[in-house]
Parts: C-alpha cells; structure tokens; sequence
C-alpha cells in the first residue's frame, strides 16, 4: 500500500532554493520530477532506497537527514568543491572532516545554504558480514584497449574522449596500448567496435558518441540500434564493451555529462573498461587476482 516518502523542506528564498538543487546536483543525486506553479515550484532528488527512521536516545548524527553513499571521499571531495565554488573558504568552513561513528560507519555533515545541514556517511566494512564479492581491480599496467568515438557533434565527443583516455592513462595504461578510431556518427559505433574485437588487439572496447533527441524519431532508431549493435557485439564475442554513447535532449545536458556538472561519462567508460578486463581475469583464474 505504501509507495514512497518525501520530504520536504522549504527553501527561503528563490536564490538559496536554486543554490541547494545545484549542490545536489553536484553530488549525483538523480534528479525526480519536480513541479513549477504560479505560486510555488519544487526539485525532487531521488535515492534508490529511502528509510523513515525514529531514534529513543543519543542522535547519531549531525543533522536530520543522512545520505548513505558508497564512496564518503568521492562525496566529501564534491561537496568540497562545489563549496569553494560558490564562497571559497568562508563556504567551505561549512563543511566538516570524516569522522567515525560509533555504530561502525564514517560521516561528515555539510550545510550548502544556511540552516539546511546534511550528513553524509558509509559503512566502514561495506560488506557487512555479506559473502565477499569477484571485483576488479582499477589498474590498467598490462592491458590494451580499443575506443570507437564518433566524429559527430564532436564538441561533446571530443570530451569524452579526453575523459577515457585519462581514465585509462592515470590507471597505468600505455599509450601505445591504447588503440582510437574515429567513425562518422553512433550508427557507425557498432560496426567499427565489432572490427576491433574481431582482431583481437584489444582486452576491452570503449565506445564513445552523443546523440540529441532533436524534434523528429530518428534519434531513437538511431539509439536503439546503437545499444543492440554494441551489446551483441560484447556477447558474441566475449571482449567487454564499456557503453559511453550519451543519449541527451538537448545539448546543454550532454555538456554536462561530458565534464561541465555531472561528470565525465568518457571517464567513467574508461574505468568501467578497465574493471572488466580485471574482472574477467580474475573469473577465469578461479575469482583470484
């Protein structure tokens, strides 16, 4: 019977409400669909999972409302940033250090807009007494890849492509293991990874473009069969893909995808890359490094 829960905090003003959106935004929460009426108007950030919890005793944090992120540092660095952003180090006093709880987790609280204090915290063992996961490694000494970029709306592209390749080159791979090539446009991704992993010459295979909804159905036949080319071209041929072909409406998304706001999805595809190479090792070694 019960299908969500929101809660609501009203902003002061117009300016500390368009400053708190940003800050989240920063931070990668995903954005829910908001409203705008003649007499109010309202963002909605959305978590995968949500808890309703009463405390009888000591307050385990700073603030009322706790975000719980699988990466503190990742989450302090950006606060941090978008901090100094907005009012230097007078804005970043603000925010605290890392601390450790008591109940096995480590948090800081941060308050973005006068009034509005959030904590944000991570178990300190993630895993909890849970069976100990295959993952891979973030080191890319030994291997070789393969990146398809698409020339076309090359502005973003161009982004991406700056974003994979310093992903793969800060992880330790070399650049004369690290095989671009340049197609026309998303249709032609598919076509060209396929080539690659055909040959052999690559552990994993980075595909890079951009497409804009535009105002007609092409872009999602053009999507569609961007995605199913490049994921059979993975199973059939057992190289992993990383997927970096961005899908916007307009352009001023795929700019913040591309290393503006959101991050740098090119980099996130080098790294997904390079942990799938790792990954597979390890299966084939018996779950072992």
């Amino acid at each position: 019977m019960i299908k969500g829960i929101s809660f609501l905090r009203p902003a002061r003003s117009a300016a500390a409400y368009d400053r708190l959106t940003s800050f989240f935004s920063a931070l990668g929460f995903a954005a829910g669909k908001g409203w705008q009426e003649e007499k109010s108007r309202g963002a909605a950030f959305l978590a995968p999972l949500g808890n309703l919890e009463f405390v009888d005793g000591e307050f385990p944090a700073a603030s009322d409302l706790l975000v719980e992120v699988t990466s503190l540092d990742s989450a302090r660095q950006a606060a941090e940033a978008w901090l100094r952003a907005q009012g230097g180090d007078e804005a970043v006093a603000r925010l605290s250090g890392i601390t450790e709880t008591h109940w096995k987790s480590r948090i800081f609280t941060v308050e973005p807009e006068p009034g509005f204090r959030f904590s944000f915290w991570a178990w300190t063992d993630p895993l909890r007494g849970k069976p100990v996961a295959v993952e891979g490694d973030l080191s890319a000494a030994g291997m070789k890849f393969a990146i398809v970029v698409s020339r076309w709306n090359a502005v973003i592209t161009d982004r991406l492509l700056e974003g994979a390749l310093d992903a793969l080159l800060r992880s330790g791979a070399g650049r004369a293991d690290i095989e671009v090539a340049r197609v026309p446009g998303a249709w032609e991704i598919p076509a060209a990874a396929r080539e690659f992993a055909n040959l052999g010459r690559a552990d994993a295979i980075v595909t890079l473009g951009c497409l804009l909804r535009g105002e007609t159905a092409h872009y999602e036949a053009i999507y569609n069969e961007v995605a199913r080319g490049i994921g059979q071209s993975q199973q059939e041929t057992g190289i992993p893909h990383s997927f970096g072909v961005l899908t916007c409406e307009t352009l001023e998304q795929a700019l913040d995808r591309a290393g503006v706001k959101a991050g740098n999805k090119g980099f996130e595809a080098g790294v997904a890359a390079i942990e799938m190479v790792s990954l597979r090792r390890k299966l084939k070694q018996g779950g072992t490094a």
